[in-house]
Order: structure tokens, then C-alpha cells, then sequence
């Protein structure tokens, strides 16, 4: 069995443990912050790399380099080292200043976080920046990954950095905008418009919200991206506000944010909105029936099995749902069928 080397346990270490152990990979760990199981924990860098095959290092990217030297003299050529921190470049020049070419080691960054794993969002994406050092360590880590069902993507460094820019570091920087503006995050009467952005926002604070300075500080290119942004921002407020009182259907038509132009009948467009809307749903239910399986698996844990009234209560509440948005049986029907189907994936009545 892979045993593999958590140098740090906060809340993304945590995540990452809880889907080694789903895959059955065994691990131990170490954090100086605490919170680690008995059963993981390791309390000494020899105790934590001895016998691991993978040494995955979820430090903050400023600790990187004094953290990689402190547990240099432990290493063996044998093991693997990962990083997997939201930016790339800054950690791979600690690790090539650090390990070099005598330890192999990668840079990896996996897209989701907590909340991802919690909520059972699928699939899971890794980037990986392959070392020329070491040709076969991308090999390593993608087998590794693979194992816990996520899909890879190679980059460059500086590529991911530069893509990570302009969408990740850019969507923290809105978020915490519009939170410091005050943008009615609460209000009962938000249009459909509104309430994505406040789903993106609020997946920002529940995920990596503690994150924002060192997504925006450790990208080199986090700062061209968000001067863009505010150049580009600028320049719409000051067309806006010098719009005459009667706006010209021209200069109507120069403000106006471009359309997705898909050219398609009616019927077409509906068509390819219910292929959308299926394709989501099916996502929710691998996401339904993989909680449920975790759920059944604590039960067990808890010893407690099958309870009938809950999935009575539960019954009566998702009709209750139903009834708000105008579904009678339909409802009824849906949830018996998923409530069916989660008992014969191992799954529960929760």
C-alpha cells in the first residue's frame, strides 16, 4: 500500500486526507499547528518521510523554501516530493534551489478545495508542471492523482501562473471588492444575475477565503491582471458617466456587453439547454450518490443503521420543496426513485 507524507495538515491537507483514505492509500502527518488523528500523526520529520513514497508539502508558498530546507536531510532519491500550492512558479524555484536534481520532485496544483470535496464536485482537475530533472516524477504524481479519481492537465509554470491570473486571482480580487463595497450579498429580491455572482462569491469564503493575500501577492502576474481589470473598469465608468441624458441607439449599442450569438432556431436552443440541464443533473446525482455512501459509511462508523421515520421526515420535506415550485408527484416519484437508488449504491436514507 502507497504510504504517503503530508507535511502540513490544514485545511487543504485534511481534504487530501480524506481522499487518500477513501482510496485506501495509507498516510501519516505532520503539522506544527496540530490537529492531526492519532492514528496519521507523525511527530518528527523522520517519523513522517520514513518508509513514504510520496512526499506531498502543503505549506504556505512564502514557507516553501525554509520549509523544503528542514526536510532536505530526511529525503532518499527513492521518494517523490510535491507541492501544491495555487501558484507555480515561486515553488518551483524553491524546490529546484532545494532538491535540484538529486531528489525527484513536481509542481502540482489541484483545483479544488474543501468545499469541493465536501459537496462531492466531480471531476476534480490537477494541473501538473512535469520536471525536466526528473522526466519520470510527472509520471509518479499523475498515477498518484489518478488514483483519486482526478483528471490531469499539464502546464508550464509560467503558464499556469498566467492563466491563474486572469481567473482565480481575478475572481478573489471581485469577490473581496464587492464584499467591501457592501454589494447586498442578502438581499431577498436579487436577480438571477446577481445570485451567480454571490454563489462565486461565497464559494470563494468558504473555500480559500484565507487565502487571498498570497494568491495575489506569490502570482507574478496577479497584479498586470488586476490592473487590466481596474484600467478596463475605469474606462467603462467614465463612458458611462458622460452619457448624455438621451442615449443615441448608437451609443446605446457601443455600451452594450456582447451577446452569445448562436444562430440556432428556437427548438434548437431549447433542445440544447435541456441536453445542459441533463448533463448537469447527472452531475448532481454522482455527486447525491457519493455523499450518500459517505454518509452510509459514518453511520457505520456511529453504529447506526437504517432509521424509517427519517426517511419519512425526509419524504415530507422534499414534497414540501416540490410543492413551492408547483410539482406534485412529480416530486414524490423523484425522491423515492433517488432514495432507491442511494440504498443499491451502499448509500443511505439521507
Amino acid at each position: 500500500m502507497t504510504q504517503v507524507a503530508l507535511l502540513g495538515y490544514g485545511r487543504f491537507g485534511r481534504a487530501l486526507g480524506s481522499l487518500l483514505g477513501e482510496a485506501g492509500m495509507g498516510f501519516r502527518a505532520l503539522d506544527p499547528q496540530g490537529g492531526v488523528p492519532e492514528p496519521h500523526r507523525a511527530i518528527s520529520l523522520p517519523e513522517l518521510v520514513t518508509g513514504a513514497e510520496l512526499v506531498v508539502v502543503a505549506v504556505p508558498v512564502p514557507q516553501m523554501g525554509s520549509v523544503l530546507q528542514d526536510l532536505r536531510p530526511h529525503l532518499r532519491p527513492s521518494q517523490l516530493v510535491m507541492d501544491v500550492g495555487s501558484v507555480k512558479m515561486k515553488p518551483v524555484e524553491a524546490l529546484t534551489e532545494v532538491l535540484g536534481s538529486q531528489i525527484p520532485w513536481v509542481g502540482t496544483h489541484p483545483l479544488f478545495g474543501p468545499r469541493s470535496l465536501a459537496m462531492a464536485e466531480r471531476p476534480l482537475r490537477v494541473v501538473l508542471c512535469p520536471n525536466p530533472m526528473h522526466p519520470d516524477a510527472a509520471g509518479r504524481a499523475r498515477r498518484f492523482y489518478e488514483r483519486l479519481g482526478c483528471e490531469i492537465i499539464d502546464q508550464t509554470p509560467e503558464n499556469h501562473d498566467r492563466v491563474m491570473a486572469y481567473t482565480h486571482a481575478l475572481t478573489f480580487f471581485v469577490a473581496k471588492g464587492m464584499i467591501d463595497a457592501g454589494a447586498g450579498l442578502d438581499v431577498p429580491f436579487a436577480p438571477a444575475s446577481f445570485k451567480a455572482l454571490a454563489r462565486t462569491i461565497e464559494t470563494v469564503r468558504s473555500d480559500a477565503g484565507h487565502l487571498f493575500a498570497a494568491i495575489q501577492r506569490e502570482n507574478p502576474f496577479a497584479s498586470e491582471a488586476r490592473s487590466q481589470l481596474l484600467k478596463a473598469l475605469g474606462e467603462i465608468h467614465e463612458q458611462l458617466e458622460h452619457l448624455p441624458p438621451e442615449v443615441s441607439s448608437r451609443e446605446a449599442r457601443s455600451m452594450a456587453i456582447p451577446a452569445t450569438e448562436t444562430g440556432s432556431t428556437e427548438l434548437a436552443q431549447y433542445r440544447a439547454r435541456l441536453d445542459e440541464i441533463d448533463r448537469e443533473m447527472m452531475g448532481l446525482l454522482a455527486r447525491r450518490l457519493q455523499l450518500a455512501q459517505r454518509a452510509a459509511r459514518a453511520e457505520a462508523r456511529e453504529g447506526k443503521g437504517s432509521e424509517p421515520a427519517r426517511e419519512q421526515a425526509l419524504l415530507e420535506q422534499r414534497r414540501g420543496w416540490g410543492a413551492e415550485l408547483g410539482l406534485g408527484k412529480e416530486a414524490e416519484v423523484f425522491f423515492h426513485t433517488l432514495l432507491r437508488l442511494s440504498r443499491n449504491s451502499d448509500g443511505t436514507d439521507g
